[in-house]
């Protein structure tokens, strides 16, 4: 199983400081739809896995929400890509849940559910606490540039986890991966 892990808001779509709240603030990151059609047409299995605390902070509600990734869903398809699920978890960091980044338990929940190596297994996100997820269950972190990523780097690259690799956007890391996939078929011919 060839997994990746997306997360939302700074990786596939523009964040905002007041929090993507409709499906009309729900706005793709240019590159991002096509980012997600190279993976599928590569044979990979794509998750997203996002901290969505607005919920718990009553600034939208789980239809909302809905609506947002229905919207996320239809520009893949339209691009030719496909996500194949989509985790989130609804809590604010008083409510001290397992699943909510860092803490490791939405990306645990993936992967078992995948039923795919940890090791294998990259996260792309844009902030330390995405990194921090993947990397507490042995996975591969990426850190891209879109969203937080720029401010992560510069205020937190001392603590990103060792082997992070950093790309300027979604697009940039799946050309990555691609290259990387060729130059390991090339090696098994």
């Amino acid at each position: 199983m060839k997994l990746i892990i997306l997360d939302r808001d700074g990786v596939i779509n523009h964040d905002r400081d007041d929090f993507v709240k409709s499906a009309d603030e729900w706005v793709p990151i240019e590159g991002s739809m096509d980012a997600v059609a190279f993976l599928t047409e590569a044979g990979y299995t794509l998750a997203v896995a996002t901290n969505q605390s607005g919920i718990g902070r009553n600034y939208f509600t789980v239809e909302t929400l809905t609506e947002m990734h229905a919207k996320m869903h239809r520009l893949v398809q339209q691009a030719g890509g496909k996500i194949d699920g989509i985790w989130f978890c609804p809590h604010t960091a008083a409510d001290n849940c397992g699943c909510r980044k860092p803490k490791p338990g939405m990306i645990a929940d993936i992967i078992e559910r995948f039923n795919a190596e940890a090791a294998d297994t990259w996260l792309v996100g844009d902030s330390l606490r995405d990194l921090q997820a993947i990397d507490a269950v042995g996975g591969k972190p990426a850190l891209v540039l879109t969203g937080k990523g720029k401010k992560t780097l510069e205020n937190e690259g001392d603590r990103l986890p060792e082997n992070t690799q950093v790309f300027d956007n979604l697009l940039a890391f799946s050309q990555y991966v691609m290259q990387e996939k060729a130059a390991g078929e090339a090696k098994e011919t």
